[in-house]
C-alpha cells in the first residue's frame, strides 16, 4: 500500500516527480524516493520521512534527467525504520534497472531461495520489492540476446514474472538508456493508471497509482493499466503495450475504495467518492432493518474517509448529520503508521470530540473501516 509514479518527458522530471509524490503522500508516510535517468546513468535520493522532509534543494539538483520514477512507502514487508528498504531499488545487471513497487508478495521467501539457488542472485534486505526487482532482472536477462533490448523481450520477461510471482504488485521501472516499464499483477489488485500530456516538443507520459496524481500534474487521464498488462515507453516517447498474463481478471482491493485512495480519484472506472456514497446507501438499508425510528438522534463520521458514507446514510434515513470530531490536519493517517504504540498516541492527538454534540444524544458513529480498532476505541472514549 504505497504510491508510485513514473514519467517520460521532454524536460527535467525531478520537480514533476516531487509534486506527484505530494499528491500521493496519503498512500505512504514512512519513506520517499526519486530516481532519474540521464544518458545511461541513474541518480537517486531516498530516505525515511515525508516527501517535504526527504527532499531539499540540493537533493533536487542532483536528480537530472527527462525520465524518472518515485515512490512513497507504507511498509507491508521488511522494516519500517530501515532507510535501505526505502524505494526505488537498483540492480546493475542486465542493462541497469531501477524499480518501485506498490503491493505485497505472498511468496517472497520462496522466491528468495530460488534467487539464490537457481538464479545466483543475493537479496540484501527483507523488502519484497528487492525480490521482485531481481526476478524481473533475471527474466530480462533470460529474454535478451546480445547487447540490445526491445519491447518484445521486456514483455516476455514480464510474462515470466507473472508466472513466478504471487501477490499484489503495481510496478514502475526504468531500464538505463531505454525507457520506462510499468506493469500490474494479473488480478489488478493494486491500482495503476496512464496519462499523457501534449507539449510543444511532443507527447509526455505518466503512470501513477491514482488518477488524482495525473490530474494534479496537468496530465490527461488516458486509461487504467489492465490487470496483467505491461506498458513500455521508450526514451523517444513511443509507447508499446501488451497483455502478459494468461488469464487476467480484475479483482481490485476493496480497501482502496474504502480508505486508501483519495476520494477525487477514479480507480478502474469507478469514482472513489461515488463508491463511498453507495456504501452509505447500503449501510442505511441495513440500519433501517435493525433500528426503530427515533432510536438514533444524529449521524456522525470519524473524519475524514467515512464522511461521504455518513452523509449519504443520514440523508437516506432522514436523520440529522453532525460533525462531532475535529481532526488535527497535521497528524498523518494512523493506519499506516509503524507500531501500535505510535498509532495510539497519534489517534489521541488526531481527534478531539466536541462534547456538546454528544450530550444527551443517541449518536450513530460511521467509520470507514475497523482493522485494528485503534481509532474506534479512542473515539468512543472521547465521546
Amino acid at each position: 500500500m504505497c504510491g508510485i509514479v513514473g514519467i517520460v518527458s521532454h524536460s527535467p522530471v525531478n520537480q514533476m516527480l516531487y509534486d506527484a509524490l505530494l499528491l500521493l503522500q496519503h498512500r505512504g508516510q514512512d519513506a520517499a524516493g526519486i530516481a532519474t535517468n540521464h544518458a545511461n546513468g541513474f541518480s537517486m535520493h531516498k530516505a525515511n520521512g515525508l516527501v517535504r522532509d526527504v527532499f531539499r534543494t540540493r537533493n533536487m539538483r542532483s536528480l537530472p534527467g527527462n525520465t524518472g520514477i518515485g515512490q512513497v512507502r507504507y511498509p507491508t514487508a521488511g522494516s519500517s525504520s530501515s532507510e535501505e528498504e526505502a524505494q526505488p531499488f537498483y540492480v546493475n545487471a542486465p542493462f541497469g534497472i531501477i524499480l518501485a513497487h506498490n503491493g505485497n508478495l505472498t511468496n517472497a521467501e520462496q522466491l528468495k531461495i530460488e534467487m539464490f539457488k537457481n538464479d545466483r542472485r543475493h537479496i540484501n534486505t527483507d523488502s519484497d520489492t528487492e525480490v521482485l526487482l531481481n526476478v524481473l532482472a533475471h527474466e530480462i536477462q533470460q529474454a535478451t540476446t546480445g547487447y540490445s533490448l526491445d519491447p518484445a523481450a521486456l514483455f516476455k520477461a514480464v510474462a515470466m514474472v507473472h508466472k513466478r510471482v504471487r501477490g499484489s504488485y503495481a510496478v514502475v521501472a526504468q531500464i538505463a538508456g531505454y525507457g520506462l516499464l510499468g506493469f500490474r499483477d494479473p488480478y489488478g489488485i493494486r491500482p495503476m493508471c496512464l496519462g499523457f500530456n501534449e507539449s510543444d516538443k511532443g507527447i509526455e507520459y505518466m503512470m501513477a497509482s491514482e488518477s488524482v496524481a495525473l490530474e494534479g500534474m496537468g496530465f490527461r487521464f488516458l486509461r487504467d493499466v489492465n490487470p496483467g498488462e505491461a506498458i513500455f515507453i521508450d526514451n523517444d516517447g513511443k509507447l508499446y503495450n501488451q497483455q502478459c498474463a494468461e488469464n487476467p481478471t480484475l479483482n481490485p482491493c476493496a480497501f482502496e475504495y474504502v480508505y486508501l485512495a483519495r476520494p477525487d480519484s477514479i480507480i478502474d472506472g469507478a469514482s472513489v467518492y461515488a463508491t463511498r456514497l453507495k456504501m452509505g446507501e447500503f449501510l442505511a438499508e441495513k440500519i433501517r432493518k435493525q433500528f426503530q425510528h427515533g432510536e438514533i438522534d444524529v449521524v456522525m463520521p470519524i473524519p475524514d474517509s467515512s464522511r461521504p458514507a455518513a452523509m449519504e446514510l443520514a440523508l437516506k434515513l432522514g436523520i440529522e448529520y453532525r460533525e462531532g470530531f475535529i481532526k488535527n490536519r497535521y497528524i498523518g493517517r494512523t493506519f499506516i503508521m509503524p507500531g501500535q504504540a505510535l498509532r495510539k498516541k497519534s489517534v489521541r492527538q488526531k481527534l478531539n470530540a466536541i462534547g456538546s454534540e454528544f450530550k444527551g444524544k443517541n449518536v450513530l458513529l460511521v467509520d470507514d473501516s475497523i482493522v485494528r480498532g485503534t481509532t474506534s476505541r479512542k473515539s468512543c472514549r472521547c465521546a
